[in-house]
C-alpha cells in the first residue's frame, strides 16, 4: 500500500525526539538535524525575495514568478494545519530542488529549491489557471509533522499512529522513490519498475499519449499462478456509483498505463475490486496470496495536498485514519501470523527533505534521457547526471508490518521503493522485471523469520483526528 506525495523528513524527521519523549531507545536515525540528541542548525531554504512580491491577476498585472533570493531564508517548522496546498514533485522541479542553480545535478546536492519550486508552482497554477492558492511563496516545502509527546499536555502527536508503528516494527531512512518525477511515474515502478522511459503522466503531452508494453507484477504473479487482487476505493469517484470492472481500471487503478492493463481489464475483472472486499477477504479466508491497495484520492483519504482551494481539503490525519483501519484489520485477522504488510508512499511531493537522492541502475542499463521531454525542461538546456533515469527520487516514509519485521528497527541500506518487487519476486520465485528491480536488496534484512518478533501485534492508539484544517495561512 503506497500513500501519496510525502516525504521522510516531513513526515518522520522527528522520530529521534518522539522516541526520547516516549522512553524508547535511541538509536542512529538521519531525521531532521535538530532532533538529533547533539542538535543540528535547523535546515533551511532560500525564499522569494520580498521585493519582487506576487501580483494577483487582474487589470494591468504581470506574472511575477518566485525570485531566488538567499539572503531571504525559510527555517524548518512545525506545521499545525493537517491540511496543506499542493507542491509539486514534477520532473523540472524535482530536479531544481536538487539544487536552483544546478538542477542537472553536476555538483552535490543542496536541498536548496523546495521553497523557490512550491512557490513557482503556486504563482502559476494562481496566474496562468486562475486557482485561487494562498502560499504563493512557497512555505509550506519546509514544514513537517510530528508523532506527539504524553509529557505535553498540548501535543496530542499529528501523525501518532504512524510514530507509533514505525517504532513498534521497521522502517528505513535510506528507502526512496523511484523516479525524480510525480505520482503516475513512481507508480509505474511501483507495478512494473519502469515508466518505459517516460518523465511525464500518460497523456501529459504530445509525447506522452502512450501505454507502457513492459510486464507488470501482476503478469508475473498471473503467469505463476499466484493469486492476486487490486483493491480500490470508489468513493466520490465516478464508480461510486458505477461500481464496474471498466470504471475501476479507467479511473481509479495505474495499471491502465500498461498494455498488460486491458490484459486485466478483459481477462481478470475479478482481480479488480473495491476495497470493501479487502475487509470481506480478511474475514472470509479468501485474501489472495498478493494484495495490491491504490489510494482512495476521489475520496480525500491519500495524504496528498490539495489540488484545488476550493473548500478545506485533504486532511494527513484523515488519511492516516483510514490507512490505519486497513492495517488493523490486518493485524487482527487469521491472516497475521504468516503475512507481510509494505506500507509506503510514492513520491516526495515536493516537500523538503536533506537526503539526496541516490544512484541506481536505471530499468533499461541505458543512460537515455527521457523520450518525453517539454521544450525549457532543465535537461533540454544543460546536461547532467540527473537527466535520467539512474537516479531515485527523494526518501520517503516506510514501515515494514508483519509479525516477522524487527521491533524498532531502522534499516540504513540505500533502495528504492521497487525494493518491495524485488521481495515479492523472491517470495514467488519470479523473474526480474526490469534491471531496476533486479539491482535492489531483497528487504530480508527487515524480518526475522526464525524468531518472529510479533506473534501477537501491538495495539496502536486511534489516530488522532482532530488537527485544524486550513489553507489560508501558515504554519
Amino acid at each position: 500500500m503506497a500513500q501519496e506525495n510525502r516525504s521522510f523528513d516531513h513526515y518522520f524527521g522527528e522520530l529521534r525526539k518522539y522516541w526520547a519523549d516516549n522512553g524508547y531507545p535511541d538509536q542512529p536515525l538521519d531525521g531532521l538535524p535538530q532532533f538529533n540528541p547533539q542538535p543540528g542548525p535547523k535546515p533551511s531554504n532560500p525564499g522569494c525575495d520580498p521585493n519582487d512580491p506576487f501580483q494577483p491577476p487582474g487589470s494591468g498585472s504581470v506574472f511575477q514568478d518566485c525570485v531566488f533570493d538567499p539572503s531571504v531564508t525559510v527555517s524548518s517548522y512545525h506545521l499545525k494545519t493537517q491540511c496543506l496546498e499542493n507542491p509539486s514533485p514534477s520532473w523540472n522541479e524535482s530536479h531544481v530542488i536538487w539544487d536552483y542553480n544546478d538542477p542537472a545535478g553536476n555538483g552535490p546536492y543542496k536541498s536548496n529549491g523546495n521553497v523557490w519550486a512550491a512557490g513557482h508552482d503556486s504563482r502559476n497554477e494562481y496566474y496562468f489557471g486562475n486557482t485561487l492558492q494562498y502560499d504563493v511563496d512557497g512555505k509550506r516545502a519546509i514544514g513537517y509533522y510530528d508523532g506527539g509527546n504524553p509529557n505535553d499536555p498540548g501535543d496530542a502527536g499529528d501523525l501518532n499512529y504512524y510514530y507509533f508503528m514505525a517504532t513498534q516494527f521497521a522502517t528505513s531512512d535510506r528507502w526512496f522513490s523511484p523516479v525524480m518525477s510525480r505520482t503516475e511515474l513512481n507508480r509505474d515502478f511501483l507495478i512494473g519498475a519502469t515508466s518505459g522511459g517516460y518523465a511525464y503522466p500518460e497523456g501529459d503531452g504530445p509525447a506522452d499519449s502512450h501505454q507502457i508494453n513492459a510486464p507488470v507484477i501482476f503478469q508475473l504473479l498471473q503467469n505463476a499462478g499466484i493469486t492476486w487482487k487490486i483493491y480500490v476505493n470508489p468513493a466520490g469517484s465516478p464508480c461510486e456509483s458505477n461500481q464496474t470492472v471498466d470504471c475501476f481500471y479507467t479511473y481509479l487503478t495505474y495499471v491502465h498505463t500498461f498494455v498488460y492493463g486491458q490484459t486485466i481489464r478483459d481477462q481478470y475483472p475479478q482481480n479488480i475490486v473495491p476495497i470493501s472486499q479487502f475487509f470481506t477477504d480478511l474475514q472470509q479466508n479468501t485474501l489472495p496470496q498478493f494484495a495490491y491497495i491504490e489510494p482512495a484520492s476521489s475520496a480525500g483519504l491519500d495524504e496528498h495536498p490539495a489540488d484545488y482551494d476550493i473548500s478545506q481539503c485533504c486532511s494527513v490525519q484523515a488519511g492516516a485514519n483510514y490507512t490505519s483501519s486497513l492495517i488493523n484489520a490486518f493485524m487482527q485477522s487469521q491472516y497475521w501470523k504468516d503475512s507481510v504488510l509494505i506500507f509506503t508512499y510514492d513520491e516526495f511531493g515536493g516537500f523538503y527533505d536533506h537526503v539526496a537522492p541516490q544512484p541506481m541502475t536505471s530499468p533499461d542499463g541505458t543512460n537515455n534521457l527521457p523520450v518525453d521531454l517539454h521544450p525549457g525542461d532543465v535537461c533540454t538546456q544543460a546536461g547532467g547526471p540527473l537527466c535520467n533515469f539512474n537516479w531515485t527520487g527523494y526518501r520517503v516514509p516506510l514501515i515494514v508490518i508483519s509479525p516477522f519485521s524487527k521491533k524498532n528497527y531502522v534499516s540504513h541500506t540505500v533502495m528504492d521503493a521497487t525494493a518491495y518487487l524485488k521481495f515479492t519476486e523472491m517470495r514467488f520465485g519470479l523473474p526480474s522485471l526490469t534491471q531496476r528491480d533486479a539491482a535492489q536488496p531483497d528487504m530480508s534484512e527487515f524480518f526475522d523469520f526464525g524468531n518472529p518478533p510479533w506473534m501477537t501485534p501491538p495495539t496502536p492508539p486511534a489516530q488522532h483526528t482532530g488537527g485544524a484544517c486550513y489553507l489560508d495561512h501558515l504554519p
